[in-house]
């Protein structure tokens, strides 16, 4: 598999490891990560606080195990530095999800900004930055109310 293609799987094993609700397998990903808010101020670092931050913020649904969403990555755009063993990329994520309660609806949408680096010929995040850009009802998904508290 070319280094494009590996990134692009990083991408997208994310978004269905947090759809499936396996948020330790989710954090394994960002092991040695930043994760920025959109600000640009670290918010985790590590599995373990990339977990915990998941964790205490994701709503988990009692019937299904899920927090019944479907992550959608697009227009990814990824540049690789091969001499350096490091990519970076840019991509615009959409999540759509139905509850119990709520119809099917998209609920927020923005860009991810990625750095990666590959060790051993593996490629693993490096740093994550999510920049949200679009709102709707999110009050099925997160443990808290985006409107008061701002994003992460």
């Amino acid at each position: 598999m070319d280094d494009y293609r590996a990134i692009e799987n990083l991408l997208y094993t994310y978004a269905r490891l947090i759809d499936a609700g396996n948020l330790e397998a989710m954090a394994d990903l960002f092991s040695e990560a930043k994760f920025l808010g959109p600000d640009g101020s670290v918010v985790a670092e590590g599995k373990e606080q990339y977990l915990a931050l998941h964790q205490r913020v994701v709503k988990i649904h009692e019937s299904t195990g899920t927090p019944c969403t479907k992550h959608v990555i697009t227009n990814a755009i990824i540049e690789v530095d091969e001499a350096a063993d490091s990519a970076v990329a840019e991509s615009y994520f959409t999540v759509f999800q139905a509850t119990d309660i709520a119809p099917l609806q998209p609920i927020i949408a923005g860009r991810y900004q990625d750095t990666f680096v590959c060790n051993d010929g593996i490629w693993r995040f490096n740093c994550r930055q999510t920049i949200p850009e679009l709102y709707g009802n999110l009050s099925q998904h997160l443990m808290f109310d985006i409107a008061e508290q701002g994003p992460l």
